[in-house]
């Protein structure tokens, strides 16, 4: 990435069907579990970590759980004493863990970074678990006449994308297809035992996909989740010194850019440009730039589709089609297992399940399967480089990596 590659030892995810509140589980059953199956796979003891950064979104909110940068130490007495941090960034907080710990390393502070992202959010109702989410909105500023923040600002750029390019609502529900379509075939998803009627077919059925706020609709929406992710990302000079490890995919390269919480602001500030959303662009265009590639060299996604809306969003700003022809990908099949360019075959957050503080971290996990050929029902053939795309609020906060195959 910069003065040394960096490397993913290993990795692991739960299950996020589970719900940990129901089985007499908190914080630290996560953490301990998220620990010891990263270091598991990666074939590595506590005592080789050097730094730990744990993703985190809403834990004060959803259990009145704070500091939990501190939590793997007190359920792993060999991470005692070690640095260690907890990053916020809403739905992005896990990239921004990623981010933290490849800086680290890349600045040859350490060698080994264990990085976790860790949510628990079954502990209320859904409703209320709705609320919790919105405090990544600009509070007192945005959606007051929402009914749930996320689905209603979405709903927005659903309406921005309309008023400027004309928006098919049929693509939205192909997205949605796709992503639990693809979720059933991945043995962690949240949704690979639901029953999902035909959203092509009956999508604008309100009896079967009814509208949650604006025109976001059920089956729009991505889940409420119990979960966590982590991997082992270690240096070029910690490869040399343990020439027996084989690592699973090389960091390639990174985007990160941050703008301001209002989606206004956004909109109003995008008025010129052909994206909507023009720092996702410059994000992803960053990482490709560091991982010297084009769109040509990629072989899969695995980005952000919070609602249906935001994968929409990702395909044009992608580069996968022109501004706002997002809607040709979708209709000639380009984002299935099998097409051009196959977008969340892990099932997304829509079909495999949005634990939001683990989100990033289980996207890049999922990127070094697909390069390993380790993916199982959802692999891609032939995969050597897949991109991640992670963001946090209505795209406040924006992190994408390219991840590609340890021999390339």
């Amino acid at each position: 990435m910069s003065d040394t590659n960096l490397w993913i030892l290993g990795g692991f995810q739960t299950d996020f069907a589970r719900n940990f509140t129901r089985e007499g589980k908190e914080f630290s059953d996560l953490t301990s579990e998220v620990v010891e199956g990263t270091l598991a796979d990666a074939g590595i003891p506590a005592t080789e970590v050097d730094v730990i950064h744990v993703g985190n979104a809403f834990g004060e909110l959803f259990t009145g759980q704070g500091q939990l940068g501190s939590m793997p130490a007190t359920v792993h007495d060999e991470l005692w004493n070690l640095p260690a941090s907890r990053h916020e960034a809403a739905c992005a907080s896990g990239g921004i863990a990623m981010l933290s710990a490849a800086a680290d390393l890349r600045a040859g502070n350490y060698d080994v970074a264990l990085v976790l992202g860790i949510e628990l959010e079954k502990t209320v109702s859904g409703d209320q678990a709705a609320g919790y989410l919105g405090a990544a909105a600009w509070i007192g500023h945005e959606g007051e006449t929402a009914t749930f923040m996320w689905p209603f600002m979405f709903s927005e750029i659903a309406e921005e994308y309309d008023r400027r390019y004309g928006l098919d609502e049929v693509n939205l529900h192909r997205i949605a297809q796709v992503n639990f379509g693809n979720g059933r075939r991945n043995p962690n998803a949240q949704t690979r035992g639901w029953d999902v009627p035909d959203l092509v077919a009956f999508g604008s059925d309100d009896s079967v996909n009814p509208v949650i706020d604006g025109r976001t609709r059920r089956f729009d929406c991505s889940q409420v989740t119990d979960g966590g992710a982590g991997v082992v990302i270690v240096t070029d000079g910690w490869l040399r010194e343990h020439p027996t490890a084989r690592p699973k995919a090389r960091l390639l390269g990174w985007g990160h850019r941050a703008v301001g919480l209002g989606l206004e602001q956004k909109l109003r500030r995008a008025a010129d440009s052909p994206y909507v959303l023009p720092h996702l662009k410059q994000t992803i265009d960053d990482a490709f730039g560091r991982a010297k590639i084009t769109l040509d060299g990629l072989d899969g996604l695995e980005t952000h589709d919070c609602f249906t809306m935001s994968e929409y969003v990702a395909i044009d700003h992608l580069g996968l089609t022109g501004p706002g022809e997002s809607w040709k990908a979708i209709e000639n099949g380009d984002i299935e297992l099998g097409g051009s360019l196959p977008i969340n075959p892990s099932g997304g957050l829509i079909g495999g399940g949005h634990p939001v503080g683990a989100s990033g971290v289980r996207m890049v996990l999922d990127a070094a399967k697909q390069v390993s050929g380790t993916a199982g029902d959802y692999q891609v053939e032939g995969a050597r480089t897949f991109a991640t795309l992670n963001f946090g609020g209505s795209t406040a906060t924006a992190v994408s990596f390219v991840v590609g195959a340890a021999d390339s």
